[in-house]
């Protein structure tokens, strides 16, 4: 049965089906789009892919092996939830990564790349003030890739692209508590520091974002650990 996380999906039409189907699932992971205890059946994702069963079959293997999925009892392909100490340690990173990568884009990126991030960032800030957190999620994701493509860092951007598909399915749960109370947004000094070639600003303001802007996945996780009731009955 078609579910409403599947439907988001669009219908592959071109060859290669096996990878184009793997880059639909894995975007769709980045994005959030896949919660955890999602189950990925074969024939509801046939059926909205438009293709047959074995390229997606193909594709699922695919992200088993990579963890960004796990097989239960019965083989059927499920998005994990992830674990605390697994989001702290893509945090830390993605720490590095990310801030090598804004450390790069601050000596290499164009006036171009410049306009567009401050373009993001302006509909982010609208987004907020309209609490489109969805829509917020997707032009974060747009914001930090833009930074790193601007570094000149492929086999950066790859791996960085794989830590967010790893913690992808929990990132919906970035607005629990609504709206960041951030005086000045690190997107902001970031893009500062973009346009002043101040690498180490960018870098810091990159780990504030990860760290301060994660804490509610932080204590999300921290509760499916160890919640109330459980909290209670070891006292």
């Amino acid at each position: 049965m078609e579910t409403d996380t599947t439907r988001k999906l669009s219908q592959v039409t071109k060859n290669n089906l096996s990878d184009l189907a793997y880059q639909q699932l894995r975007r769709a992971l980045m994005r959030s789009e896949l919660p955890p205890g999602e189950r990925l059946r074969l024939r509801p994702l046939s059926k909205h892919l438009g293709i047959s069963a074995t390229p997606i079959r193909e594709a699922l293997i695919r992200l088993v092996s990579e963890n960004a999925l796990k097989l239960d009892a019965r083989g059927t392909a499920v998005v994990p939830l992830l674990k605390l100490a697994e989001l702290r340690e893509i945090q830390s990173l993605r720490i590095m990564l990310e801030g090598e990568a804004g450390t790069q884009a601050a000596q290499r990126i164009t006036s171009a790349e410049l306009e567009a991030l401050r373009a993001i960032q302006h509909e982010i800030a609208d987004c907020h003030a309209t609490e489109d957190f969805d829509r917020a999620l997707l032009l974060n994701e747009k914001f930090h890739f833009g930074v790193i493509t601007a570094s000149g860092m492929p086999i950066n951007y790859q791996i960085l692209e794989t830590l967010w598909m790893r913690c992808g399915p929990i990132l919906s749960h970035l607005y629990d508590t609504g709206n960041f109370s951030w005086a000045v947004h690190p997107h902001d000094v970031v893009l500062e520091g973009l346009e002043t070639q101040d690498g180490a600003m960018v870098r810091e303001a990159i780990r504030r974002d990860i760290i301060e802007g994660g804490q509610s996945l932080i204590d999300y996780l921290s509760a499916q650990e160890n919640p109330p009731m459980a909290r209670r009955a070891s006292r």
